[in-house]
């Protein structure tokens, strides 16, 4: 098919809307200290000649600053935040999807995600981790405040969020360390005031726990709609299609081209492509991130029994295991993510010997790959999720499963988020890789990605710290250890 040259703005309609209300601006990234990795860059790729060259928009002139036409390929929660941040500053921006913001591909597409800023497992970097994660609680608030109302519904809910355990350790430590120090609103709790204040839980052997008030849950799905619907309200222009870098020469990427064969050229080009890197960007991506496959149930909650609904408790932590009450308007159901194993044989049954068990089958490629990948949930997965139903809320343990959410988390191999130029480009960017975590700072993180890719390179040790990592894994099958907190992104 011959390749068309495509100007995505429709006919007549102005390069951007200035009347809309942008969010907090505290820039606090600039005066955050760093993680702790090193980055080089690695896996370049090749700079080509243009066969047929694309089409350059018409002579404009940008803005001191401004970066000209952005074309953002990605509508997840991470691409429509970069979109609407970019917007906000007056930029033309096209934001591009394969199957639209919030499809069930996606790994924004759940229906919810947790928001807390308990980060003790983040070794040196848990105090960065945790400023973070509340400007991202403070952003959250504002934005549920200020369109909630006007799209009908609740983006944000601070349900407060309890960690429980059977005895302390140095995740609780050190979150407790951190919020100590940033003064974060936090209550460290014994297990009598836990199963006093929440005899919904059961929790006989718990003996220590930690409460954030100011965690919540957001509706994923509706979320990213929405962010993407008011980035298309302020000017952006929207496309469903497939997205391929064009070739690199003199240093710029001079297009991306859709899957029919339409080129859309501009000026800076930012690809936020969640698990879909290690197929955009194969021989640069495909050994530095990994993307397992994680599952979310939703049980419907007891007929006139509102303690498992906001606002009657809190999200939970278990080891192993999160989850949140039902949220209205929708109610989509009780939510938990992980489970429990089962339990062990009496000491004193007759052990028969029985045969080792045959070798673990090979990874099925499909499952790597996002636009195969198989999300229905099978037994295997849910029957640890019902017993841990079971155990610890025991008024649910009949509850009956409404639905699974299964999607790809993507972490990378130095477990940092990756915001860095693709190799050889200079107007060509890599965002994304949220190792779990990466929904809950995407108002913050789509500003930050707008302001390098108009120019603001900010705290150079933070850069660093993002940069496309240089380590590479040494097998495909090999795949970072979570945190236990896997079902926040």
């Amino acid at each position: 098919m011959t390749a068309r040259d495509h100007d995505p703005r429709p006919e007549g309609a102005p390069s951007h809307d200035q009347t809309g209300t942008a969010l907090p601006r505290r820039d606090f990234l600039r005066s955050a200290g760093a993680l702790g990795a090193g980055a080089l860059l690695g896996g370049a790729l090749p700079s080509v000649a243009v066969a047929a060259p694309a089409l350059h928009l018409p002579p404009h002139a940008p803005r001191r600053g401004s970066a000209g036409h952005v074309v953002v390929i990605g509508a997840g929660i991470w691409g429509s935040f970069t979109a609407l941040n970019l917007v906000e500053r007056g930029e033309r921006v096209t934001l591009i999807d394969a199957y639209g913001p919030g499809n069930s591909r996606a790994t924004s597409g759940d229906e919810t995600r947790g928001i807390r800023s308990s980060y003790g497992d983040r070794g040196d970097n848990g105090e960065l981790w945790t400023r973070w994660a509340r400007e991202a609680i403070s952003r959250w608030t504002a934005f549920d405040a200020e369109y909630g109302p006007q799209f009908g519904t609740r983006f944000f809910m601070k349900t407060g969020d309890v960690i429980m355990r059977a005895r302390d350790e140095t995740f609780l430590q050190r979150t407790r360390e951190h919020w100590t120090t940033l003064k974060v609103p936090f209550e460290a709790l014994d297990g009598d005031e836990i199963r006093k204040r929440w005899p919904i839980f059961q929790a006989n052997d718990i003996t220590v726990g930690v409460y954030e008030p100011d965690a919540g849950v957001a509706r994923a799905r509706a979320s990213n709609q929405a962010v993407a619907a008011i980035a298309a309200r302020k000017g952006a222009t929207m496309v469903t299609g497939r997205a391929t870098p064009g070739p690199i020469v003199n240093g710029r990427m001079q297009y991306v081209q859709l899957d029919d064969g339409t080129r859309i050229t501009g000026d800076a080009y930012v690809f936020c492509c969640g698990p879909w890197f290690r197929k955009v960007f194969p021989n640069l991506m495909a050994s530095r991130m990994r993307i397992p496959l994680g599952t979310a149930c939703y049980y419907g909650t007891p007929e006139g029994d509102a303690r498992f609904s906001f606002p009657n408790m809190p999200s939970y932590n278990f080891t192993g295991t999160t989850g949140w009450p039902a949220l209205p308007v929708d109610n989509r159901g009780f939510r938990v993510r992980g489970g429990m194993a089962p339990p062990p044989p009496p000491a004193n049954a007759i052990r028969e010997k029985l045969p080792e068990p045959p070798p673990p089958p090979a990874p099925d490629p499909a499952n790597q790959d996002p636009d195969t990948s198989i999300r229905w949930a099978g037994e295997d997965r849910i029957a640890g999720n019902r017993r841990f139903i079971a155990f610890r809320f025991p008024a649910m343990a009949n509850a009956p499963l409404l639905e699974t959410r299964t999607c790809h988390y993507e972490s990378s191999i130095n477990r940092n988020f990756i915001i860095d130029h693709v190799p050889e480009s200079t107007n060509a960017w890599l965002a994304g890789v949220g190792q779990a975590e990466g929904f809950k700072f995407a108002p913050v993180t789509g500003e930050y990605v707008a302001k390098r890719v108009l120019g603001d390179a900010g705290d150079p040790a933070l850069a660093k710290a993002f940069a496309l990592p240089k380590e590479e894994y040494e097998s495909a099958g090999t795949t970072p250890r979570g945190n236990g907190f896997e079902d926040d992104e």
